[in-house]
């Protein structure tokens, strides 16, 4: 087997798609990015950590419960005569000034049930409301890295096609290349043309071949790309279709609607609720400088043999308390939240001034992405014509060699520069809609 046709049967066998198995879809492979996408993983793990901020900002609110439990011996003459008395066990016997003053040890078991309810903690309630924006902002900012992770797969997606495309437009072009290195050959062999004419077509069939290579390694490439962002990594036994959508439906997505607020983003909602949080968290700050008040109940069993035994008894009460000063980090505290009030203020400010100018450059890059690929409409068309009439030419003995593989190359040199405008306008859709906040589904409608 010759190289060419090595080559050849090498792209078929890998641009050939599974008979049993119905190729991957937009839609599939979206699916499988939000579940399994390690960008969409990490993100979702975030805003479950994040959302567990919110109750644990509840310490502060809700009421606890404990149970303690302990034993102790002693003759100190005050804890012994105390045990005593909690157990109940004293008689008059225990005020002998002889046991008061040098008591037998004692043992003492004791058990409690402690409830201690939060009545008013201002700086914990408005806390918890930062603590709930911060949670908003994770799961919005968990949004946009689907949003973002779905463009890139959108790419992905596509560019594995275009490649697939290419290689098959490489074959045929390698083909047709390896049909004029024969008939060069034979009309030199039969004195009817110059080696110079053979070796020209021997060079533009290398010419394809070592494109129809870098078109393989970069299929490869595509598909192991895609395979990483849907979260399989290593996993291409996917099939994909064999073609970008044909140029007219491609077209249709200079129709695109993108919205124009930038508030329908999720990474400007996000920055939005960061702001919202660090305005809540220095009001929990200043919070602290008001008065705190806490209730508790809790009832006591002690004895001398076992823990909970003996008769219980029960404390109620209420406790205020006020902290006009607690030190330096009360200052610092206070510092900090001014700070990142700041930050996320600017944060915010970035966020909408950078929306604003991916949505007018996302505008801008799909009309020229349109335009490029009218212009590659009409290139192919004309290059398609020229070729014919070169080979007419050729056939009647009017061209040369060198014009009939000019016209075959700029033919396909359109072919693939055709797919490689569709690829581009696709890309550029999808940026903008992903600029815009809309959701990239409505590219589903792309596929067969």
């Amino acid at each position: 087997m010759d190289r060419s046709a090595l080559l050849l049967a090498i792209a078929l066998g890998a641009a050939s798609p599974a008979a049993a198995q119905a190729p991957l879809t937009l839609a599939e492979a979206f699916r499988r990015a939000d579940a399994a996408g390690y960008a969409n993983r990490i993100a979702d793990g975030a805003s479950r950590s994040q959302s567990a901020q919110v109750t644990a900002a509840l310490r502060g609110i809700l009421p606890t419960l404990r149970v303690e439990g302990g034993v102790a011996r002693t003759d100190d003459p005050l804890a012994a005569f105390g045990f005593t008395l909690q157990q109940r066990s004293v008689t008059a016997a225990a005020f002998d000034p002889m046991r008061l003053n040098a008591p037998d040890p004692v043992t003492n078991w004791h058990g409690s049930v402690v409830a201690e309810i939060p009545i008013f903690n201002a700086d914990a309630l408005v806390g918890r409301t930062a603590a709930a924006k911060l949670a908003d902002a994770a799961r919005a900012n968990a949004g946009w890295v689907r949003a973002t992770t779905r463009a890139e797969v959108t790419r992905a997606y596509f560019a594995a096609i275009l490649a697939r495309e290419q290689a098959r437009t490489l074959v045929s072009a390698v083909t047709a290349a390896t049909a004029h290195v024969r008939q060069a050959e034979s009309m030199v062999n039969n004195g009817l043309a110059t080696r110079s004419d053979a070796l020209l077509a021997s060079i533009q069939q290398g010419r394809f071949e070592a494109q129809l290579l870098g078109a393989e390694g970069n299929a490869t490439i595509a598909r192991e790309r895609l395979a990483l962002l849907l979260g399989q990594p290593g996993d291409t036994s996917f099939t994909l279709p064999d073609s970008l959508p044909a140029a007219m439906r491609v077209r249709a997505l200079a129709n695109v609607t993108t919205g124009d607020a930038a508030a329908t983003r999720l990474d400007v909602t996000a920055a939005q609720f960061g702001l919202d949080a660090a305005n809540r968290d220095g009001l929990r700050a200043k919070a602290g400088y008001l008065p705190r008040l806490n209730g508790f109940a809790r009832s006591d069993w002690n004895s001398a043999d076992r823990f909970f035994g003996g008769r219980s008894s029960y404390t109620l009460g209420v406790m205020a308390s006020w902290s006009p000063f607690r030190g330096a980090a009360q200052i610092a505290d206070r510092d900090a939240t001014q700070g990142r009030t700041a930050s996320a203020r600017a944060a915010l400010e970035a966020t909408e001034v950078g929306a604003a100018l991916e949505r007018s450059a996302a505008r801008t890059l799909l009309s020229v992405a349109i335009a490029q690929l009218e212009i590659a409409r009409a290139s192919l068309a004309q290059a398609t014509e020229a070729h014919r009439i070169v080979e007419r030419k050729y056939a009647g003995g009017l061209a040369t060699i060198a014009e009939l593989l000019g016209a075959a190359t700029a033919e396909n040199d359109s072919r693939l520069g055709l797919a490689e405008a569709r690829f581009q306008v696709i890309v550029a859709a999808a940026a903008a809609h992903l600029a815009a906040g809309d959701d990239l589904t409505a590219l589903t409608q792309l596929e067969n």
